[in-house]
């Protein structure tokens, strides 16, 4: 993915929005700068925008009786049904759990891309690399019924793998829970310190981060891990 050089334009350009006080965590300890423009992601905007071209899609796909382009997506649509009165970290592990099942497939063999971020019916055609689970895991959720000020799709450096990758950032009262398509389990930020996050971003908003100069300095000194997938 390009997403690293796409993440420090975005920074340098988010910088001179100063940062907005929030009653949520911060994500992964870092400060927050906010800014209501999506202008500097357009891989981002084209999801959203198939993402709402498909959503009839979706509702053929939850009726017995309508059309449906694969059984990746009918299943989806069951899985989403069984979360309604569910309690909400339930849903997040049903989430989780269903959709790392598919196999972790590169942009370049999908598309012949570097980087491409799918929508949800693209990934249950071809499955996907990181971003695409952290998309379709968004959807879900927000198809489920999570506002999107509770949802993060965050593009972070994993300082021990020593690679860029991208995760979804769920914030729950006083807590944020992450989907990582490395693990099934509902994982506290606070686990995760090999994570800095580049920046943040949902249906309305983006965020960048800077993260604590003495906590980048002692991830620097611990040095990465060969990389892995």
């Amino acid at each position: 993915m390009k997403i690293v050089l796409r993440a420090l334009y975005f920074l340098g350009a988010s910088l001179a929005v100063a940062p907005l006080a929030s009653a949520q965590p911060a994500l992964f300890g870092t400060t927050e700068f906010r800014a209501p423009s999506l202008a500097a992601l357009p891989q981002w905007q084209h999801a959203l925008r198939q993402i709402e071209a498909e959503r009839s899609i979706y509702e053929a796909c939850s009726d017995p009786d309508g059309e449906c382009p694969s059984r990746g997506a009918v299943a989806w649509r069951e899985m989403i049904r069984e979360q309604a009165g569910r309690p909400r970290l339930d849903q997040l592990a049903a989430v989780n759990g269903f959709l790392n099942d598919w196999r972790y497939r590169e942009d370049s063999k999908n598309y012949g891309r570097r980087d491409y971020w799918a929508s949800p019916l693209e990934f249950f055609r071809h499955s996907g690399d990181c971003e695409d689970y952290a998309i379709v895991k968004y959807v879900t959720l927000r198809e489920i019924g999570f506002p999107a000020d509770q949802l993060r799709l965050v593009i972070v450096q994993d300082v021990v793998r020593d690679l860029a990758h991208a995760v979804l950032a769920v914030y729950q009262g006083d807590q944020v829970y992450i989907l990582d398509n490395l693990t099934k389990a509902i994982v506290p930020q606070e686990r995760l310190p090999q994570y800095v996050p580049y920046y943040s971003i949902n249906e309305t908003a983006r965020w960048a981060h800077v993260k604590p100069v003495k906590t980048l300095a002692r991830h620097a000194s611990d040095g990465p891990s060969p990389a892995a997938q």
